[in-house]
């Protein structure tokens, strides 16, 4: 797994709209926010997601951006984003090109576990989250961004 002071890896993969995102195009003044997330629609992932939409003004005003990443396809996050309105974008990562790149992949290789990175303008990891089950570490890594305390 990526650890603080690690370089952000080279990644483009298609967000829920079919368009090609390259990682390094959305880093902001003050960073880019990348979490990862097991699954669209179960019930953790889908509060940690609705957490970060209500806190978007916040973070899109304050110049860092955030995106999302798990193994569905295109089709699901385009449904999830939708459902849920979420203003950020998802990336499919259905290869797991990401969650291999970043080192957050599951147990004997299954599945992606719940992280957060925080990779500041110089495109290294200045902060990071790692708990599977419970969103409290994602949502203390947010909230340090906005107070300007990563």
């Amino acid at each position: 797994m990526l650890q603080v002071g690690d370089r952000m890896p080279e990644v483009s993969l298609r967000d829920q709209n079919g368009d090609a995102v390259d990682l390094r195009d959305h880093i902001g003044e003050r960073g880019l926010v990348v979490y990862f997330y097991p699954a669209d629609f179960t019930p953790v992932c889908t509060r940690e997601a609705c957490a970060f939409r209500d806190v978007w003004p916040e973070l899109d005003a304050s110049a860092v951006q955030l995106i999302g990443i798990s193994p569905q396809d295109e089709a699901s996050h385009r449904r999830f984003a939708a459902e849920h309105g979420l203003p950020f974008p998802l990336l499919a990562d259905v290869d797991k090109v990401a969650i291999k790149a970043f080192g957050v992949s599951g147990p004997l290789g299954f599945g992606v576990r719940r992280a957060t990175f925080l990779i500041g303008p110089d495109g290294r990891v200045k902060a990071r989250a790692l708990a599977d089950f419970f969103l409290g570490d994602h949502k203390a890594l947010i909230d340090r961004v906005l107070a300007g305390n990563p």
